[in-house]
């Protein structure tokens, strides 16, 4: 699928959500509460298998668009694929549902993984035991974050148009550069759209010391690693938080925001980097048209 370029003011969208895309959502008619017939948007699921050179890596379950940089973001965020690492060539076989990411030279990671299915679910679909590994020692930059970004990326990536608007059950996330939305990912599952922007990062060389990630999903320790592996120093979200998420964000020096709402969010880890800068109660309420609620 090719990058979509979104008009808008200073900095627009490098990537934004494509609704009106065919393959992505499908009309299914069903029966509302009324006993009429109504017809809606459902997200499409197809499986894409990641192989690693010659080594077939894991069947994730996709919407189906950017098959490159997820299958590239999916080996960054493993481990599998580290800085400095060559890739030769990306192939995506769409009949054959497969990605190949070939290197100029064998990585030690492609015996370390034995096939397992990953699925759309929340809980499943990263190697932890690696991802661990991979903080040890890891200390991000202390990175400012005024509250005026905040509310105004907040307001921005909730009136885009996007899949979840469209037909829900789907997951986004949003990297972002002060209160500018670069790159907009959605998936069913979460660790999905994280890894799409982690791919597209690692493709085109981009440095994360400035960058914010914005997430639909929550908080939880999965999410804080893999954004703390991606070298993003904050990580903010609609949605809440788990203990263990927040114990490792301040470990390593992430700062984490959730329950972002309207004018009301809350900062668990990293709070002395916060720039209050704009009066809360200057922040105009949610439209409820353009509320999104996480995806479950």
């Amino acid at each position: 699928m090719n990058e979509t370029q979104v008009p808008g003011a200073a900095s627009p969208y490098l990537i934004a959500p494509d609704p009106s895309a065919a393959r992505l959502t499908r009309k299914v008619t069903g029966i509302d509460h009324t006993g009429a017939e109504t017809a809606v948007s459902v997200v499409e699921e197809r499986p894409l298998t990641i192989f690693l050179n010659g080594q077939e890596i894991v069947t994730a379950m996709t919407i189906g668009d950017y098959p490159e940089y997820l299958a590239i973001g999916f080996l960054r965020n493993q481990g599998m694929l580290r800085d400095g690492e060559e890739i030769t060539s990306v192939d995506y076989d769409e009949e054959l549902e497969t990605v190949v990411v070939r290197t100029a030279s064998l990585t030690t990671y492609e015996e370390k993984l034995r096939k397992k299915t990953r699925t759309s679910g929340c809980a499943v679909g990263t190697v932890f035991g690696d991802m661990m590994e991979g903080l040890e020692g890891l200390t991000l930059p202390a990175a400012e974050l005024r509250t005026s970004w905040l509310y105004a990326l907040a307001h921005r990536i909730n009136t885009t148009p996007s899949l979840y608007l469209e037909a829900g059950a789907i997951h986004g996330t949003v990297l972002c550069r002060e209160d500018c939305p670069l790159v907009y990912m959605e998936d069913v599952g979460r660790h999905n759209a994280v890894d799409k922007i982690a791919g597209w990062m690692f493709r085109h060389g981009e440095s994360p010391a400035d960058k914010i990630l914005y997430t639909t999903g929550r908080l939880t320790s999965e999410m804080v690693i893999k954004t703390a592996l991606m070298g993003i120093p904050v990580l903010a979200s609609r949605s809440g938080f788990t203990a263990w998420g927040v114990e490792i964000a301040r470990q390593v020096g992430l700062t984490c925001i959730g329950r972002m709402r309207g004018k009301r969010f809350v900062c668990l880890a990293g709070a002395e980097r916060l720039v209050r800068d704009m009066d809360p109660e200057s922040v105009p309420e949610e439209a409820g048209k353009h509320r999104r609620k996480s995806a479950s």
